[in-house]
C-alpha cells in the first residue's frame, strides 16, 4: 500500500497545529495521533477515521464511506472514506471533527 501525499496534506490543513498531534507511518499509510491515540490515517485507498464504536452509523449511511476492514477483521468504530467523500471539504471536516470529539477525552498514551 502506498501513501497519498495529497490526502496527507488535506488532513494536515484540516487538523492544523495542535498540541499532542503527531504522525507515524502505519497500516501502509500515514497515521495521525493525538496524545498517542490513533485519530485518523491517510492511505492511497482512502482516509481512515476513528469515530468510536457506536458513533459511526451516521457516516456509514453516506455515499463513499464504508466500515474499515483490515484483512478479515471488521474495525467497528473506524470508517474508510473514499476520494469522493474526503474530497468534499465539508464532509472531510465533519469526519475529522467527529474523530477529534471521540479522541480528545481519551487519556494520553
Amino acid at each position: 500500500m502506498s501513501r497519498d501525499a495529497g490526502l496527507e496534506k488535506l488532513i494536515r490543513q484540516e487538523l492544523g497545529e495542535r498540541p499532542g498531534l503527531s504522525e507515524k507511518p502505519m497500516f501502509g499509510g500515514l497515521a495521525f495521533l493525538l496524545d498517542g491515540n490513533l485519530l485518523c490515517g491517510a492511505r492511497n485507498d482512502g482516509m481512515l477515521v476513528r469515530l468510536g464504536k457506536g458513533n459511526d452509523g451516521w457516516a456509514l449511511a453516506l455515499a463513499g464511506i464504508e466500515l474499515m476492514v483490515m484483512g478479515d477483521r471488521r474495525m467497528n468504530g473506524w470508517v474508510r472514506a473514499g476520494a469522493k467523500a474526503y474530497g468534499n471539504d465539508a464532509l472531510r471536516k465533519r469526519l475529522l471533527d467527529a474523530a477529534l470529539a471521540y479522541v480528545l477525552p481519551l487519556p494520553p498514551k
